[in-house]
């Protein structure tokens, strides 16, 4: 396992992390079992968040008499400072540590960033608890590029998150910027949210970049540590077939596409927004159209159910225009 700083905060870690998300599927005892083979394996960083439902206390009871092996990290949604006092306060308890080593705000718009710095803001909160010891570090996660180009001025932040990946490069140059200010950057979406399907390329892509502190891909089962850990760990340069895939994929993929992180729901009509796009994807792309028919057809609610309310746009950090992707999927389906 190859091992890096994470920036100002001094902290070692191991450059591939785990991604806490998608243990919402599975039950304690399985996260057990995941949390003891990333320690045998030299794994340390873990990614969660107080949005994620159930994983903080899933890896906090998962992580019990091995707490000392892993650096934690999660989020919180809340922008005041009373708000953000009760997020820690819930993580630590769900958690089950008197400590946790980076907190995070969680995906700010601008203004949001604004508010957190203003008085009566999150980062009082977040300053005060870290001058207890109850947190060690700072950072803030971003899905915008101005966000993260703003995160990168504030003398607080410790760590920026952003997406990166095969598709998703516009945050380069950012993150040089990054790794000048030792700043240490965190790559979430490594798969974009599902819709690269080579995981193998895609991590040996991130791998290859400097600039990259950790990456977070999520995980639920031990194939899919083994396969990440397996990139990772292959230092060898990408060769002309592997970027020949990769120019393939952008061109195929192009920008405008769902990443699956579901900042769009509830839907106004009850429809599955990011669904129906992840099955237009193996309509499209993957060759399995029947398959994806099948599946889209017993749905309860369909593209054409779209009220056409724009709620979900608004919503969406990566600014997509959902409703007229929706009535491509209508077309696409026909329903």
């Amino acid at each position: 396992m190859e091992y890096t700083t994470l920036g100002k905060t001094g902290l070692r870690i191991s450059r591939m992390g785990f991604g806490g998300i998608p243990i919402q599927k599975v039950d304690v005892g399985t996260v057990r079992k995941l949390m003891e083979s990333l320690a045998e394996k030299g794994v340390n960083y873990i990614d969660t968040a107080r949005g994620y439902t159930v994983s903080e206390s899933y890896l906090g009871e998962a992580l019990e008499g091995m707490r000392e092996k892993f650096v934690i990290a999660t989020k919180s949604m809340a922008r005041t400072k009373e708000a953000m006092e009760k997020d820690i306060e819930i993580s630590l308890a769900n958690l089950r540590t008197d400590y946790i080593d980076l907190y995070q705000v969680h995906n700010p718009s601008l203004a949001d960033l604004q508010a957190v710095c203003a008085p009566g803001g999150a980062l009082e909160a977040l300053q005060a608890a870290k001058a207890a010891g109850r947190i060690g570090h700072i950072g803030v996660t971003a899905h915008m590029a101005t966000v993260f180009e703003a995160a990168l001025e504030m003398d607080w932040v410790e760590t920026i998150m952003f997406p990166y990946n095969i598709v998703e490069t516009q945050g380069e140059a950012l993150m040089r910027r990054c790794t000048e200010k030792n700043i240490g950057f965190i790559v979430m979406k490594p798969l974009a949210g599902g819709a690269l399907e080579d995981a193998a390329l895609a991590m040996r892509f991130i791998a290859a970049n400097p600039d990259v502190s950790v990456v977070i891909p999520g995980m639920y089962d031990q194939k899919e540590i083994d396969q990440n850990l397996a990139a990772m760990e292959d230092t060898s340069a990408l060769n002309g077939e592997e970027l020949a895939k990769i120019e393939t994929i952008r061109r195929e993929l192009g920008t405008q596409f769902c990443r699956r992180c579901n900042y769009c729901q509830p839907c106004t009509a009850g429809i599955g927004i990011s669904g129906i796009f992840v099955l237009e994807g193996y309509l499209q792309r993957y060759g399995l159209g029947d398959w994806a028919k099948g599946r889209y057809a017993a749905m309860a609610k369909k593209a054409g159910d779209c009220v056409d309310c724009g709620v979900c746009e608004a919503r969406c950090p990566y600014q997509l225009p959902i409703r007229e992707m929706l009535k491509r999927c209508k077309a696409e389906f026909g329903a």
